[in-house]
């Protein structure tokens, strides 16, 4: 059945590469982050960003929590939103979005009413099509987003801001080692050093 849904959303080549590199580094663990972003008056949020939270979790723990806070706050001070999650299983062919998943994106729809959650696709994500799928909530369940269009294809609610952002990812990760420099909350812990907030090092400098 589809959902009338009024909000459309796009994802930035910064957003969507560090949401690829953070599943590239831990490809045999869950990992999950949020997405910072803006609304437009016409009702199109614009991702421009994503924050990597934990690749060591299986519930919504205390560390999970404050790196969630965190995000929260350096959002705010670069003038965002907290307005999406992401995940990526442990199980390649995984594709629903986990109970913990549901309760951080509830957590972030609380304070943006058209917040989005993206469980990665492991089957396509190495494949140059987007692989992404998005849920979104209805009441306090979260589920597949269902259209007459699907996903990213043209006409979709949702859109990259370049279609070759999969195919670029790719290279990225494996022609740079982009992602080798990537690191979550969970890598902060470990060192300190590791700017996990903004991982500027590991983005293209041509976007």
């Amino acid at each position: 059945m589809s959902q009338a849904h009024s909000a459309s959303w796009k994802i930035s080549a910064t957003a969507y590469y560090k949401v690829f590199f953070h599943a590239a580094k831990h490809p045999q663990s869950s990992v999950n982050g949020v997405l910072l972003g803006k609304e437009e008056p016409s009702g199109k949020i614009n991702i421009v960003d994503a924050i990597p939270l934990l690749h060591h979790w299986t519930s919504l723990s205390p560390m999970m929590e404050i790196g969630l806070d965190l995000a929260g706050r350096h959002a705010e001070s670069a003038g965002l939103n907290l307005v999406g999650y992401y995940q990526a299983c442990e199980r390649v062919d995984d594709t629903a979005l986990a109970p913990v998943g549901e309760r951080v994106a509830g957590k972030v729809k609380d304070g943006f009413k058209d917040a989005i959650a993206f469980v990665i696709d492991g089957e396509k994500i190495g494949s140059g099509e987007v692989a992404l799928i998005p849920y979104v909530s209805q009441g306090t369940v979260w589920r597949p987003f269902s259209s007459g269009t699907s996903a990213f294809s043209p006409g979709s609610n949702f859109q990259l801001s370049s279609p070759d952002l999969p195919r670029r990812a790719i290279s990225l990760v494996r022609e740079q080692g982009r992602h080798k420099t990537f690191g979550d909350f969970d890598d902060h812990l470990e060192d300190v050093t590791i700017d996990w907030l903004r991982n500027t090092a590991c983005i293209p400098s041509d976007i």
